[in-house]
């Protein structure tokens, strides 16, 4: 299975209208450099925002932006700088209610559902209720048919990619340990995707 070709413009059109009315508020756009721009865009200055661990988000530039100067208050900053462990275990529970709460997902079925996964699930704790707001981007690459292939895409991709990158950089690795699958968000205006017409991340 090649888990990461670009979908047919009608499957790409079936996930947009999947995650409007699923009030995940869908824009799609050209390439990552867009992307780049229209998230800069959607967080207002002052906010506090947290980024969850993203492949895409370092692909399409926005973890080196946050390392100059920016107008938000950066949780991963303050999580980062503290050296005790229990203390920076409570920093990251706290980050969950971030104003803004940024990320990935792993797969995104043609009817609009949306499916993510990490080891500890400190992402899907904010994507799913913690974080005032949450902004995916997203590869169209991670658009798959149903549910059946989000799972698989999950096990057989984007984990073990994940999870030798990992290993790569001299950290233990991960593995699936918390998986969230997004139905319907309550909300209107809360959470925001950005569907990118390029292969990203995992």
């Amino acid at each position: 299975m090649d888990w990461n070709r670009i979908p047919s413009e009608q499957a790409i059109e079936r996930a947009r209208a999947g995650l409007r009315e699923r009030n995940y508020n869908p824009v799609i756009v050209p390439d990552r450099e867009a992307a780049l721009e229209l998230l800069k865009s959607r967080i207002p200055p002052g906010a506090e925002l947290m980024t969850g661990s993203s492949t895409t988000l370092e692909e399409i530039g926005f973890v080196e932006f946050l390392k100059g100067d920016h107008p938000w208050r950066n949780w991963k900053d303050r999580i980062l700088a503290e050296k005790d462990p229990s203390k920076q275990l409570a920093l990251r529970r706290a980050s969950t209610t971030a104003d803004y709460f940024l990320g990935s997902v792993q797969a995104i079925t043609e009817s609009g559902q949306v499916m993510g996964t990490d080891a500890t699930g400190s992402r899907q704790g904010g994507y799913a209720y913690g974080a005032a707001h949450v902004i995916w981007v997203v590869g169209v690459n991670k658009i798959v048919d149903d549910l059946d292939m989000a799972f698989r895409r999950i096990y057989e991709h984007a984990v073990p990619l994940e999870d030798a990158r990992m290993k790569r950089t001299g950290a233990p690795g991960t593995f699936v340990g918390k998986i969230l699958i997004c139905e319907r968000e309550a909300i209107p205006k809360r959470v925001s995707t950005i569907l990118v017409r390029e292969k990203l991340g995992f």
